[in-house]
């Protein structure tokens, strides 16, 4: 029982940085239009720096985060992550002009980024097999309980601070900032990365036993030390083009769905169908609601189904749902009907891409090249979810929501078709075996 209470507090404090990651990155969407008629900015100005600077700043961090990860450890990477999102959070609430705003913004984003590479990588590490995908998970589920804490923060901050709201609505990120910085202290470093990194197997053996509920201890270290001997090359040799491709497509085509044009511009969609303005921001509730309930059940699911299955199920939901939410724009059907279809759209994200992107990408590297795998697949990711967020102003400007949502549904055809003929299974597979069946 001790082992499991040390394995479930590091996996839930490591998890938190998923919160961060939720709440800050979807806290802007209340402060969109404020900042825009404060300091009257267009609509590309208003895109490239106010609303997509912080996933500039999280490109730039998942590019990058393998490093720190495999020269400091996970442990002390994500310590420095819950720093930054402390430093963004003060600064972009007492920021005075949109340039010095960008630039805490971009500050946050480099904290998501890293964020996205060395909390999976982490708790994929120590967690058992059996319970890898679920555990994983939590870190999704995080993410998406930080979208709903903020859409709820958003909207109390709103209706109840009459000056300068927007401004409380980013900083109040600074208490579970300051929080988890200090739980983080707490959490042991990934046994692989001292083994394979620093050659301290005593240390190793020591928080494998700590952590590990199932015992077979030392034959873990000899699978682990097995696989430096199996090392190919680089990342980019050549040796690892399958999982690279796998990592990126998967990457690719979670942006191409939409939702993160839906989650950052949520109150703008639901204004475009019709909803009262002062109404958009508690119309965005409900996507958090169904967001959080639908990766409980993808966590749920995970270990049980696979990988493989509810990205098929999540699929079929994306093409049905955004094929609902184009119809409903082309009908011009009542606001609350988009409403429906926007959230029940969040739902199939949420079993599929959302329950399985980090998991999946987390497994598929060999432990040696993990981190900078992680990496590629994070920031591919975050590259494009940058590019839709940056455009999105300018793109509501100049096509229709019928269009736009076309558009993803038909994205979403070609990710089925994908994950039906080339994406592999990992469930249950230990790390180590799984390089034997995708590198």
């Amino acid at each position: 029982m001790e082992r499991q209470n040390k394995l479930r507090y590091a996996v839930i404090t490591v998890a938190l940085a998923g919160f961060l990651f939720g709440f800050d990155t979807i806290v802007i969407s209340g402060a969109d239009q404020p900042i825009q008629e404060l300091w009257n900015t267009d609509d590309w100005f208003h895109g490239v720096f106010i609303m997509s600077m912080a996933l500039w700043g999280t490109v730039v961090g998942a590019i990058f985060g393998g490093i720190p990860c495999e020269k400091f450890g996970r442990k002390n990477t994500l310590f420095w992550i819950g720093v930054l999102y402390l430093v963004s959070a003060l600064g972009s609430a007492l920021a005075t002009d949109p340039y010095l705003f960008s630039l805490f913004r971009f500050l946050g984003g480099l904290g998501v980024g890293a964020s996205s590479v060395a909390a999976p990588i982490y708790i994929s590490e120590i967690a058992p097999a059996n319970k890898r995908g679920r555990m994983v998970a939590t870190y999704q589920f995080n993410i998406v309980f930080g979208i709903l804490v903020a859409f709820f923060s958003n909207y109390l901050i709103g209706n109840f601070v009459a000056e300068n709201a927007w401004r409380w609505m980013l900083g109040i990120e600074a208490l579970p900032a300051a929080l988890y910085c200090l739980m983080i202290l707490r959490v042991p470093n990934s046994p692989r990365w001292l083994l394979l990194k620093r050659g301290d197997e005593a240390k190793a053996k020591t928080i494998l036993e700590e952590l590990n509920p199932i015992g077979q201890i030392d034959q873990q270290i000899a699978d682990i030390k097995g696989t430096v001997l199996k090392t190919k090359g680089n990342l980019f040799s050549g040796n690892y083009n399958k999982p690279l491709m796998l990592a990126f497509l998967l990457a690719f085509f979670n942006q191409v769905s939409g939702i993160n044009f839906v989650l950052y511009y949520a109150p703008r969609i639901f204004a475009a169908a019709g909803i009262d303005q002062s109404n958009t921001l508690i119309a965005s509730i409900p996507i958090g609601a169904v967001n959080l309930i639908f990766t409980l059940l993808g966590m749920y699911l995970i270990d049980k189904m696979g990988r493989k299955q509810l990205m098929t199920i999540g699929s079929v939901g994306y093409i049905i749902t955004l094929l609902g939410v184009a119809w409903s724009f082309y009908t011009s059907s009542e606001g609350w009907i988009v409403v429906f279809f926007v959230s029940s759209f969040v739902g199939a994200h949420a079993i599929g891409q959302g329950a399985v992107i980090w998991v999946f990408i987390s497994e598929i590297f060999p432990n040696t090249v993990r981190a900078m795998g992680m990496s590629w697949g994070s920031s591919t990711h975050w590259v494009f979810a940058a590019i839709i967020t940056m455009i999105t102003p300018a793109v509501l400007s100049a096509f229709s929501p019928v269009t736009i949502f076309l558009f993803f549904a038909m994205m979403m055809v070609l990710q089925l078709i994908w994950v039906r003929t080339l994406m592999p299974e990992t469930k249950g597979v230990a790390l180590e075996d799984l390089e034997k069946h995708i590198v």
